[in-house]
Order: structure tokens, then C-alpha cells, then sequence
């Protein structure tokens, strides 16, 4: 029988693993695939486990508050997909299939595709912390199954042959409760599959052959009571100094202040006092031209108020801002331009605001700076949405 963690380590007194009740025909029959047998031994003895303070094996369970394996294991396939050389994963016929994580961010699967035995499946590890030994690799395969990787990553005060490639440790020969448990362990549920929202015929319009407006609508439902603030257009104006683009305006009538797909957040236009929309502009254009006086090649941007300037409007949970270029006397003419927080600077998008949306929400829009759902997990039905600020929202 292959080691479990059980066999190897000592119980953290501080925060000691809790075994939790699996029904395995449940699990298996969601995920498609039999599981190995070492797997589900670890799952009965430790339950969710952390090795050394360092790796962390997921098992199927919650913990009743925002923890849940199934979503864990959504996440890490959609973070995978975008690493470079992903081979195939699950759930394609013979893909990986996650087990665990670590603090580095390294990701551990097995190899599906080697056996019909689950048994036999070989670990592969997406590394992306410091391993010794593994060069510029980013993606390994090791010939073992997971009780046995496991014993080799545990090699604190014991002697072992060489490891079969770059493995992870020596970790400290501990086995706790992870720290992505807010409680205890309690049965994994399987989540229950939600019916679209829209008919066929609504989804073809959303996603394909609407336009403007309408197919925003469709794809990302406007709030029954948009929240704009206390002010009017004129005010907003006559602060600026110019309108704004009247495409923007209709929008903000439609949707009012909030946040798209819980990522690109749209300042609120006519808030008064305080954390007004002027503010917002200010702050952001502070700290562009500090930036810019330091790399300009980086930050090559014009500001608002200089001749076609960048003037924001929205900014996303990562940092990036979108805004107009005002160039000219014309509002309705400014280009859209986003300004990247992880990538270089980029020209001026192609198409008017309602259009940039639904391309974003559509999963159609590939630019730095606006994130872009994985189109071969996610459903752009699921991933498009707006959620509307109240009143004493920061934004």
C-alpha cells in the first residue's frame, strides 16, 4: 500500500487535520473518473491536509463559509489554461486533474492520460516557486503516484534514494489543518446545475447577433433603479469644464454607477461632496504623472487637461483604468484607451464604449489591461453581470 501522510508525519497540536466523510460515487460520478486509492485513504486519515506548513492537499469537502473543492479545482484548471505549454486538462479525455497547491503557487495534478488505472497515475507538478535543480522547467512529470510524491517532499530526518526529478522540500515532517478552512471540514455537496437565464433565441442575440444596448441588456441586466448620485449632468459638466462622451451618458442613464463582471468598476458620475467623480479623476491623474516624469517611455500618455488627454472613468480590482483620449472639441469623438497595470501601454481601442463592453462581456475583446474570461471553461452568460454601487459605496 502506497504511504499516506499519516504514516510519515506528526499532527500539528496547533491546528490539527480533521478527516471528513466522502461519498465517493458522488464525487466520481461528478468528475467523470475514478479516483487513486491513495487519494481517498488520505481523505479518510487526514482530510484537507498541509504538509511542512507548505503543500496542501484538497480533497472534496467545504467548510460552510467560502470554501468549496469543487470551485478550488475550477479555479486552478482556468489558472493552468494560461500557462505556458498547459498540456491537456480535465475535463478532456485524459487531462490533468488538480489534487493541490502550495504557497509558492505551484499547482499538482495527475496524469489522467497514462492509465486506466487510477491507481498508476503519475504526479505532474506546474511549478512556479524556486525548485532546485529544475532549471527554467516549468511543467514535471515525476514517474510516482501522489502517496509517494508526497513521501519524498517529506524527507526531514529520514533517508530516501534520489528523487525522481526537482521535488518540492525537504518539508518539515508536519501534517495540520490548512489555512483555506475558515472551520471545520463538512461533506462536499455537488453543486447544483443552474438553467440558463435566457432562451436560445435570447442567448443567440446576447452573444452573437445582437448589437448596442439591446444586447448588453440581454448579456448583463440593467438594475431597476441605477444609482448615480445626487448631482446632474450639467454640474458634473460645468466641474470638468466639457461634457462627456453622450454614449457614456445614455449608459450611466441605463446601468448607473457599479461594477461589471465583479472586476471593471465605473465611478459614480454625479456624486456630490467628497468622493465625487472629479476627485476620482484627480487622484488617478496624480499619481500617472508622477509616474510619467519618472519612465516616460512607460507612461507616454498625454493628461487630461492637456490637448488629448487621458481622462478616466472606470477602473478594474487589479488596478488597470479606462478612459477617453480627449482629443478635440467633439466629446463623442474620443477614442476609448486603457491604461494597463501588469502590461505596456497600448493604443486606443477600435470601438465606442457600449460596443467595448459587450466584446468584453462577450469574451470577444482581447487587449492588456481588461481580463478575459477563459472562453473554453466559462460561459459568457455566467461571467457577464453588473452589480450596482449604494449610495455610500466608495466608488
Amino acid at each position: 500500500m502506497c504511504p499516506s501522510p499519516a504514516d510519515f508525519t506528526e499532527i500539528c497540536a496547533a491546528q490539527p487535520p480533521e478527516p471528513v466523510a466522502v461519498d465517493w460515487d458522488v464525487v466520481e460520478g461528478w468528475l467523470g473518473v475514478r479516483l487513486p486509492g491513495d487519494y481517498k485513504r488520505l481523505a479518510e486519515e487526514c482530510g484537507p491536509v498541509e504538509l511542512g506548513g507548505f503543500l496542501q492537499v484538497h480533497v472534496p469537502c467545504g467548510d460552510g463559509e467560502a470554501y468549496d473543492w469543487s470551485r478550488w479545482l475550477r479555479r486552478v484548471l482556468r489558472d493552468a489554461r494560461g500557462e505556458d505549454g498547459c498540456p491537456v486538462l480535465h475535463p478532456e479525455p485524459g487531462g490533468l486533474l488538480p489534487w493541490g497547491d502550495s504557497a509558492d503557487g505551484d499547482l499538482f495534478f495527475w496524469d489522467t492520460s497514462r492509465s486506466q488505472d487510477p491507481d498508476a497515475w503519475p504526479v505532474v507538478v506546474l511549478h512556479r516557486g524556486a525548485v532546485p535543480g529544475s532549471g527554467l522547467l516549468t511543467w514535471h512529470r515525476y514517474e510516482v503516484g501522489l502517496g509517494a510524491y508526497l513521501r519524498y517532499t517529506v524527507r526531514e530526518g529520514w533517508q530516501t534514494p534520489t528523487p525522481p526529478g526537482p521535488v518540492i522540500g525537504p518539508l518539515y515532517a508536519s501534517r495540520a489543518r490548512p489555512d483555506f478552512l475558515a472551520d471545520s471540514p463538512v461533506p462536499w455537496v455537488p453543486p447544483v446545475p443552474v438553467p440558463s437565464r435566457l432562451t436560445d433565441a435570447e442567448r443567440l442575440l446576447a452573444l452573437e447577433t445582437g448589437s448596442g444596448l439591446d444586447a448588453l441588456r440581454l448579456l448583463a441586466p440593467p438594475p431597476a433603479e441605477p444609482y448615480l448620485g445626487g448631482g446632474t449632468w450639467d454640474g458634473l459638466f460645468a466641474e470638468l469644464g466639457t461634457r462627456l462622451p453622450a454614449e457614456y451618458v445614455r449608459l450611466m442613464d441605463l446601468y448607473g454607477a457599479g461594477c461589471w463582471s465583479e472586476w471593471l468598476r465605473f465611478h459614480t458620475p454625479l456624486r456630490t461632496g467628497e468622493r465625487r467623480f472629479v476627485t476620482h479623476v484627480e487622484e488617478t491623474l496624480s499619481g500617472y504623472r508622477r509616474l510619467r516624469a519618472g519612465y516616460p517611455h512607460e507612461f507616454p500618455l498625454p493628461v487630461w487637461p492637456e490637448p488629448g488627454g487621458f481622462l478616466p472613468f472606470a477602473n478594474s480590482i487589479d488596478g488597470d483604468y479606462l478612459g477617453w483620449l480627449a482629443q478635440g472639441p467633439d466629446p463623442d469623438g474620443w477614442p476609448l484607451v486603457v491604461w494597463p497595470r501588469h502590461a505596456r501601454q497600448g493604443p486606443p481601442l477600435d470601438g465606442g464604449l457600449v460596443e467595448t463592453l459587450l466584446a468584453w462581456q462577450r469574451g470577444a475583446l482581447v487587449t492588456p489591461g481588461l481580463a478575459r474570461l477563459d472562453e473554453e471553461e466559462d460561459d459568457p452568460v455566467e461571467f457577464a453581470g453588473f452589480r450596482s454601487w449604494e449610495e455610500h459605496a466608495y466608488w
